[in-house]
């Protein structure tokens, strides 16, 4: 008779684990979902192609990685100019620009073999807590103005929903307080709908299910040198990506299992979207976020998320009912995941004890100021500041403002180094 309790016992506490974990997942799916069908939306690739693809990319680089990282790959900004660029050059057919893609990704694949023979000792030697910290807060605080523009569609809903995931952040206790990205969104939703700016018909008028529309890509030498080059952009963007959740979970993923496995999953990962008619792939600082506010970081929460986006880009209906989430209530939810990344820099100057002198403040100003005013200075003085690729692509921002981080520091500090 004990046993027979013990044993039920065992089977419910069983089933709650795996119903918090679809929970988790799915509060993993809501962070990513806006921007991921964002690319398709602007770009006029298929969007339940990318919601399958970013499913995809996400088991891959789980694959290669050993299964010990906890990220989410989703659709990638940094390509939509050089996408829209081929577009028109090919009037409008975007197969060759999945061309490109497919190309890009392989070079990703290259550059981790390249990184695994040089050794990933060399690589953090030149990366240290006054480069790494400033990186993390320049993809946070770059990420916030995204966040504001959608919340500024209606702040009344922006505030209630980021006000109630702050409460439950910092108010709540056990499972409920991993859920507060959930309940916010939530929140904001209900009263989304009492205010009528919820598309129902939108819902009721989707098919329950449909196949994505999948599309093989075509490949031209004039597309491929366009989109290509990107992946030196990239490159920084995930170095930082990686680093950024490294800090949060408190174990060094650039070495084990490596960065050339990172960029081998990223790589593959977006070669293979390519192939099917999907954008391309990167690390979602969005569900870097949801790590760093609910403290959990169980890699295969996020593998059950990537089985979701599959599932979700057959399922019109619900994708439907995603996609009608309105802009303002992402947007307070974006306010708080955001700017968790930028804290975390903070916290990785703070806990690796850096030394305020002249030369690691020039460097952390530096990738700042780059970072953070690159885009202010193109928008008031028509001064591109950047290293032009080609005549569609230049490294700036983040990746420009990590090149020049890493290369001041190792004239400052080049002691240190040796």
């Amino acid at each position: 008779m004990t046993e027979n309790v013990i044993t039920n016992s065992q089977t419910q506490l069983t089933v709650l684990e795996k119903s918090k974990k679809v929970v988790l997942a799915l509060q993993h799916l809501i962070a990513m979902f806006g921007a991921t069908v964002l690319v398709p939306i602007l770009t006029g690739l298929d969007i339940s192609v990318a919601l399958f693809t970013a499913g995809l990319g996400t088991l891959i680089f789980h694959f290669c990685t050993g299964g010990k990282v906890p990220v989410f790959l989703g659709s990638s900004f940094a390509f939509i100019p050089v996408i829209l660029t081929v577009k028109e050059m090919y009037n409008g057919d975007l197969a060759y620009a999945q061309g490109g893609i497919v190309v890009a990704g392989l070079l990703y694949v290259i550059i981790s073999f390249f990184i695994k023979k040089i050794g990933v000792e060399r690589i953090k030697k030149y990366l240290p807590a006054q480069v790494v910290g400033p990186m993390i807060m320049v993809i946070g605080m770059n990420l916030i103005p995204t966040a504001y523009g959608m919340a500024s569609k209606n702040l009344l809903i922006a505030a209630i929903t980021l006000g109630v995931a702050l409460l439950i952040n910092f108010k709540g206790k056990g499972f409920i307080k991993q859920l507060g990205i959930l309940i916010g969104v939530a929140s904001g939703y209900a009263l989304s709908m009492a205010l009528g700016i919820v598309d129902i018909d939108a819902i009721s008028s989707a098919p329950i299910v449909a196949v994505p529309a999948f599309n093989l890509p075509k490949f031209d030498i004039g597309a491929i040198a366009i989109i290509a080059p990107v992946v030196l952009a990239v490159f920084m963007e995930h170095l930082g990506d990686v680093t950024t959740i490294s800090q949060i979970v408190g174990k060094n993923y650039i070495e084990e299992p490596g960065l050339h496995r990172t960029l081998l999953g990223d790589g593959l990962a977006t070669a293979v979207a390519a192939l099917i008619g999907g954008p391309a792939n990167t690390t979602y600082g969005e569900n870097t976020g949801v790590l760093a506010i609910t403290k959990n970081y169980d890699p295969a929460i996020l593998r059950l998320a990537a089985v979701f986006a599959i599932a979700l880009g057959f399922v019109s209906k619900v994708g439907a009912a995603m996609s009608s989430i309105p802009e303002p209530v992402m947007g307070g939810i974006s306010l708080m995941l955001f700017s968790m990344i930028a804290l975390i820099g903070v916290k990785t100057i703070k806990s690796e004890k850096v030394e305020f002198n002249w030369k690691n403040l020039l460097v952390m100003g530096i990738i700042l100021v780059l970072g953070l005013g690159s885009g202010i200075i193109e928008s008031k003085l028509g001064i591109t500041i950047g290293i032009p690729i080609n005549e569609s692509v230049t490294i700036s921002g983040l990746s420009f403002a990590a090149i020049v981080g890493i290369a001041l520091n190792i004239i400052l500090n080049k002691k240190e180094l040796q």
